[in-house]
């Protein structure tokens, strides 16, 4: 049943001019999984068998250059870190900012090595791999403007690729979402943008400016 229900979206995306390539076998998804050091979620991995997205904007877990996929993953760590140099962005849990920033980025590190992984799954839109079970979120994270982007794949999957742009500009944070340890989207989003939601802040556009 699951099989047959990303089989039946895959059509649609391909309709919608997304490219596909045969889904990945378990051993090359159990490859990909001990070489990066996490587990696809249940509902990712049964999509990613399905059909493996191909583009410059998907990870390519079957060829893909594994330094690019490595610096991929670690784009959450370098985002906080970021922050945590340039616009000093600190959450009140982890405890008293250290007053050196260089033991405030280890400390910080450490937190995020410790956090569920977030998997790509479209350029910045990312997937945490913990809990171990279908119907995580999917975050768009941009070093701590991190949102939720859909409820679970399937919703973000929708929203990226199938809604109109108008419905895009309506369309509203689902409530409800499975909360992921470390990763509390409100939480950052409080503090990186302020209490009236006008907190200046600088961006890392280095590899181009995000959507």
């Amino acid at each position: 049943m699951a099989e047959s229900m990303w089989s039946d979206l895959i059509g649609i995306l391909r309709d919608k001019g997304i490219d596909f390539d045969v889904g990945l076998t378990d051993a090359e998804v159990n490859s990909a999984e001990a070489r990066y050091g996490f587990r696809f979620p249940p509902d990712l991995r049964a999509l990613l068998q399905a059909g493996l997205p191909r583009g410059r904007k998907f990870p390519d877990w079957r060829h893909g250059d594994e330094t690019a996929l490595r610096d991929w993953l670690d784009r959450p760590r370098q985002g906080v870190v970021f922050d945590i140099e340039h616009n000093s962005f600190w959450l009140e849990e982890w405890g008293p900012r250290p007053k050196a920033l260089a033991e405030a980025r280890l400390a910080v590190e450490r937190l995020v090595q410790a956090a569920p992984v977030l998997i790509p799954v479209y350029q910045h839109r990312m997937m945490p791999a913990d809990p171990h079970l279908p119907g995580n979120p999917v975050f768009s994270v941009h070093q701590t403007d991190i949102i939720v982007y859909g409820r679970d794949l399937w919703d973000y999957l929708v929203h990226e690729f199938l809604m109109s742009e108008e419905e895009q500009w309506d369309w509203t944070v689902p409530t409800g979402t499975r909360p992921i340890r470390f990763w509390d989207t409100d939480r950052f989003q409080a503090v990186r943008w302020g209490p009236d939601g006008n907190g200046g802040c600088v961006f890392d556009n280095s590899r181009g400016q995000l959507p």
